[in-house]
């Protein structure tokens, strides 16, 4: 989706003439869609050129509240309520009703953004060596050399076949 500057949408909003040709076609001249365009222009009726300035918003909870209580009680419609309360997209006003239908209050917090920080390297417990000499670590020692003698076993075996086999496969 291209996003357009204020003059631009101020531009597309002043070229129009509705004696001349209808809201439909105009849109589609200008390259917008037609309830794009219906939410450009009910924006500046209500607000004038400074309604078609969107600077970043970030919502809170009780705002994003207050708009969908203003729409219920009043009956506005979605494209009435976000003009008014000059929000950058009526579709949001729409996102935020659906949220609050399926998950309620809980559903409106704003979603964390970004990667999640790295875990702390300290929350790992370090491994509790037994004391030398004791049973564990005789134990544990015993175990580390049959470990070994099985590896070497094991390698010694292979070189053994490598050394019996000379080169009878050949690679096509």
């Amino acid at each position: 989706m291209t996003k357009y500057t204020g003059d631009i949408k101020l531009d597309i909003i002043q070229g129009y003439d509705p004696k001349v040709i209808s809201q439909k076609e105009y849109a589609k001249q200008m390259g917008i869609t037609k309830a794009q365009f219906q939410y450009w222009l009910r924006l500046f009726e209500i607000h004038g050129e400074e309604g078609l300035i969107n600077p970043y918003t970030n919502c809170t909870v009780s705002f994003k509240l207050d708009v969908l209580n203003y729409m219920v009680q009043s009956g506005a419609s979605l494209m009435d309520t976000a003009a008014l309360f000059k929000i950058s997209s009526y579709t949001m006003v729409y996102d935020w009703q659906k949220k609050m239908e399926a998950g309620g209050l809980e559903a409106l917090e704003p979603n964390q953004k970004g990667r999640p920080s790295m875990k702390d390297k300290s929350t790992k417990q370090p491994k509790n060596e037994p004391v030398k000499g004791s049973v564990e670590a005789l134990e544990a020692r015993i175990k580390q050399l049959e470990m070994e003698n099985e590896y070497l076993k094991k390698l010694n075996a292979f070189v053994q076949n490598k050394e019996k086999s000379p080169k009878k496969t050949k690679r096509k």
